[in-house]
């Protein structure tokens, strides 16, 4: 349970998934963990097998508050993946805060202000969203918050990619995610590119 008090401040995780995919969304995750939330189910998201990001999201969904931001192939090539990566973050960020005063209530908790949020994002570029943020490289390794934000933009990701791979069989999405594989690269070259591909990108 969260303890209040008039001077806390409130650690939020943001994080995205999807940055070098040739295809497909970038999405994002932000996460403000309950004190109780058990720490040990957290790891930075690549370094955690797609049983363990599952088993841990389903966590995070059933006691953190939380938001996931998602942008598409067609915007990511409109405005480019770092910026795509940054709105995916503050849409995430958006997301989170509308949940907020439902989650406080549910554990009998007065309303968190969004002043007594700070927010820590993982890499070198900070979203532009309503309460203080920092960016830090590497920050998925070491705080827990952003931990289970990448958990969240991973796994909500892989689920969108299984999605195009039911609509766009040809492709291989579900083993390849849209990643720069040499598989997915010689799809491309011989069926020419998918309707989800990021045409901005090199094949």
């Amino acid at each position: 349970m969260l303890q209040m008090d008039s001077e806390r401040m409130f650690a939020v995780g943001l994080d995205e998934a999807g940055r070098g995919p040739l295809a497909g969304p970038v999405t994002a995750g932000c996460v403000l963990l309950p004190d109780d939330f058990p720490l040990e189910l957290l790891n930075d998201s690549k370094k955690l097998s797609e049983k363990k990001r599952e088993s841990a999201e389903k966590v995070i969904k059933e006691t953190a508050c939380w938001g996931i931001g998602v942008v598409d192939h067609e915007e990511i090539d409109r405005i480019n993946i770092l910026q795509a990566s940054l709105k995916a973050m503050a849409l995430a960020y958006r997301m989170m805060l509308e949940r907020l005063p439902a989650w406080c209530a549910s554990r009998g908790l007065p309303e968190i202000p969004e002043c007594s949020l700070a927010a820590v994002a993982d890499g070198t570029f900070c979203p532009d969203i309503g309460c203080a943020v920092r960016c830090e490289p590497k920050a998925d390794a070491n705080y827990p918050c952003v931990m289970a934000a990448s958990i969240i933009a991973k796994v909500g990701r892989d689920r969108i990619m299984l999605d195009y791979d039911r609509l766009y069989p040809a492709y291989g999405y579900a083993r390849h995610k849209g990643y720069p594989t040499p598989a997915h690269k010689k799809l491309c070259r011989e069926l020419g590119p998918s309707p989800i591909q990021r045409l901005s990108f090199s094949y």
